[in-house]
């Protein structure tokens, strides 16, 4: 089938895993609707996507602000566009004990992880509700599933993602649209400096971090097939199975190990 007039929308399409699903809709003759606050990057990657010969409209938003994602709603809907497929890929995190990180940087991290994410998913989703179909793509992580300490706030906004986007599916059951939480773990991107994480253990060795055209991959392919989650990478996978059976409490500790700095 044929997906020519059809629209994706991804927010954090700039850069990693973001630009790599873009990348994707792209490939399969998507038109794209691709968002982010670095104006230049977002429109190099509008001329790079447009060699697909499909559609690309960039749109400059701040979604650490809350009202940025009702404002590039009703900048979607004033230029007449219907959105297929949305893809809540923005996101960030702040490196640091929770006690000594600044709290206005953690609110803004929640109103990125959450409040805007929740923001879009409701707009849209009533809009794909009215019509009976569309789909929905939602970047969670494994540390929706895991204590995450040096990443306390982090951590907590993605087991909401998670949580948020398996309850929306099961009310949506009985309709054509599917709702797909993506669970990558460490990729490599600029999320670790934007984070300014770099002196974690977790990082030191880059060959251990995922490549984020293969989760990108991961993600398009389950939410092409209406999967309700899937964990990218056959490690993280296996990591998700020993957490499902292992106390809370290790599992705090066993992040601690991972993510403080190096030299502790």
């Amino acid at each position: 089938m044929s997906n020519k007039g059809k629209y994706a929308l991804i927010t954090g399409a700039s850069v990693g895993i973001g630009y790599e699903l873009a990348k994707l809709f792209a490939a399969d003759e998507f038109n794209l609707v691709i968002v982010s606050r670095e104006q230049q990057q977002l429109a190099n990657v509008a001329a790079e996507l447009r060699q697909h010969n499909v559609e690309v409209i960039t749109i400059t938003h701040d979604l650490f602000e809350r009202q940025a994602a009702f404002d590039l709603y009703d900048e979607v809907k004033a230029k007449g566009i219907v959105i297929d497929i949305l893809v809540n890929n923005a996101g960030q995190g702040a490196y640091g004990l929770f006690k000594d990180n600044d709290i206005q940087r953690e609110l803004g991290i929640i109103d990125l992880n959450i409040a805007s994410l929740v923001i879009l998913t409701k707009l849209f989703l009533q809009d794909m509700v009215a019509r009976n179909e569309g789909r929905i793509l939602q970047l969670a992580s494994i540390a929706s599933q895991t204590p995450g300490p040096w990443q306390a706030v982090y951590h907590g906004t993605k087991a909401f993602v998670l949580s948020f986007s398996e309850a929306i599916r099961e009310e949506l059951k009985d309709t054509n649209i599917t709702v797909t939480a993506l669970q990558p773990g460490a990729t490599y991107t600029d999320f670790f400096n934007k984070a300014e994480m770099q002196d974690s253990r977790i990082v030191q060795d880059k060959s251990s971090l995922s490549d984020p055209a293969d989760v990108a991959k991961d993600g398009y392919e389950a939410l092409m097939a209406g999967t309700d989650k899937v964990v990218s990478g056959f490690k993280n996978k296996a990591m998700m199975a020993m957490s499902n059976v292992t106390p809370d409490t290790t599992l705090a500790h066993m992040m601690n190990e991972q993510q403080k700095p190096a030299d502790k």
